[in-house]
């Protein structure tokens, strides 16, 4: 089995920043990606930004410049800086990781609120 477990959500005015990290735990198993998705009130989840092992980014067009992902692969770790934060990106952050064989694990979610 796989954990995920996130922390550094939080409350932060228009233009601030946060970071997020999602540490993943267990043993006998490889990641292939790790990312972040979010969810607002009353919308689908979506994809915020993905990594790959070799380092290969993805990120929503409405993030692209404001946030990075980083990763460290020994340690199972991932990383989202979000920068010139926007109420709109006020959402549930739920960390992803795509284990090879095993599928998609999912964190239980930090809160991010941005105010205006």
């Amino acid at each position: 089995q796989v954990q995920l477990v996130e922390s550094g959500g939080g409350l932060v005015q228009a233009g601030g920043s946060l970071r997020l990290s999602c540490a993943a735990s267990g043993s006998g198993f490889s990641i292939h990606t790790m990312g972040w998705y979010r969810q607002a009130p009353g919308k689908q989840r979506e994809l915020v930004a993905v990594i790959t092992r070799i380092g290969n980014t993805n990120y929503a067009d409405s993030v692209k410049g404001r946030f990075t992902i980083s990763r460290d692969s020994a340690k199972n770790t991932v990383w989202l800086q979000m920068n010139s934060l926007k109420p709109e990106d006020t959402a549930v952050y739920v960390c992803n990781a795509k284990v090879t064989f095993w599928g998609d694990y999912w964190g239980q979610g930090t809160q991010v609120t941005v105010s205006s």
